[in-house]
């Protein structure tokens, strides 16, 4: 008998997956811990790694299918021989047919007896407020309903419009030059985030340009002993990182969450940075940001980019956050309006630098701008306000002694 497969531990909360992809196919040989099979969740993407050396002697869940968190997928004859004596047996056998996805939950219609179907925080606030859990779509694995699916939920009358637009009857008149690629997990996440967003928030966005000639120099200045002493390379990041800290301080509506009629204040600094993985934008978090200093961020930012691009990312580098910066400027963005990413209130948003012809001191000199864009929950942060934060950002990024000073 073959060494099983199966589907690990994906994280708190987590029960089910979705088979990504097969690295492997039927008779392929693999080295132990080598990378099997991608499963996708709603909030990261793992690799599957071989429990032993051999080859593939069965898949028993195909792409696309939904998984539970032990259930076996595949096994592996261990050893050399496996990979000839597993092709010869699977050559003689018929193609190993899909599973059936698993149904959708059919949910309870008393109020106390979904249990199974949302998470104990996501009744709690559901019953604190008279709402019937089992109407509430649920964002999170089969469909479990999450506290925040209970507190971006509207009555019918008012409800938002769905995350994604009904397919219509009948064949598509091009289908021939078409092709349908089902949505993943996590881009299917990032679609609900973006709407839920967008109806259960008050979002503005403010804008303001930062004169970027004082931090290059600075940059151009300590490179290269940076970069000895510390082992990575001083980026434009960990400048906004600390100056966005400082803006919070000053500011702290923009690091707090608001849950009900309640506002919470949060006096630590979890700052989600954006990065761009290989299968979409991920926000990955650095953890107590404030009692870091500039070479461990950067350290962290360097780490984060790293697994993303390599799917590496776990759900504890996701979780939480108390404010988001995102660098459309990497992919040449002049302008943007970034979207909140809830619960948070604030998410600052950076661009591209370009040489622009400025006004200094009655004289037209040209500086290297950036344009900054800070989107706020006006529910929570007034205009005045959310000008101020922006203003503090621009004063640190400008005269950045400021942030060792911290004046």
């Amino acid at each position: 008998m073959g060494v099983e497969l199966k589907v690990p531990a994906l994280g708190e909360s987590i029960t089910e997956a979705t088979v990504g992809k097969w690295h492997k196919k039927v008779g392929e040989s693999v080295n132990v811990d080598e990378p099997v099979v991608v499963l996708e969740t709603d909030k990261v993407t793992v690799d599957v790694p071989a429990p032993a050396a051999g080859a593939i002697e069965k898949i028993a869940a195909q792409e696309g299918d939904v998984v539970k968190v032990g259930q076996v997928i595949g096994s592996i004859t261990a050893g050399a021989a496996g990979a000839v004596a597993t092709s010869k047996t699977q050559a003689a056998a018929p193609a190993p047919q899909a599973a059936a996805p698993a149904p959708a939950p059919q949910p309870s219609t008393a109020l106390g007896s979904a249990e199974v179907f949302a998470t104990p925080v996501a009744r709690r606030v559901a019953e604190d407020r008279g709402i019937d859990v089992t109407q509430i779509p649920g964002s999170g694995a089969a469909g479990r309903v999450m506290k925040q699916d209970v507190l971006g939920y509207q009555p019918p009358a008012t409800q938002a419009r769905p995350s994604t637009p009904p397919v219509p009857a009948g064949p598509r008149p091009r289908a021939d030059l078409e092709e349908r690629v089902k949505m993943t997990p996590l881009r299917k996440r990032v679609a609900e985030r973006l709407v839920q967003a967008q109806s259960t928030a008050a979002m503005l966005t403010t804008f303001n340009e930062v004169d970027m000639g004082e931090v290059i120099a600075l940059r151009k200045r300590y490179a290269d002993g940076f970069l000895k002493k510390h082992g990575v390379k001083l980026g434009f990041m960990s400048f906004f990182v600390r100056a966005a800290i400082e803006a919070l301080k000053a500011f702290p509506q923009v690091n707090a969450e608001i849950e009900g009629d309640s506002v919470i204040f949060k006096h630590y600094y979890d700052i989600g940075v954006a990065v761009s993985g290989s299968r979409g934008l991920v926000v990955p978090v650095i953890r107590d940001a404030d009692r870091l200093s500039m070479a461990e961020i950067e350290k962290a930012i360097a780490e984060f980019g790293q697994k993303a691009r390599t799917d590496k990312l776990t759900l504890a580098d996701l979780q939480g956050g108390t404010f988001t910066i995102s660098n459309g400027g990497i992919f040449g963005s002049m302008l943007s309006t970034p979207i909140l990413n809830p619960p948070q209130v604030g998410i600052l948003g950076m661009h591209n630098i370009v040489d622009r012809p400025v006004a200094r001191d009655g004289q037209v000199v040209i500086r290297p701008v950036m344009y900054l864009a800070l989107t706020y929950d006006h529910r929570l942060i007034d205009g005045r306000e959310a000008v101020q934060f922006l203003v503090r950002i621009k004063e640190c990024i400008e005269a950045p002694e400021r942030l060792l000073l911290e004046v």
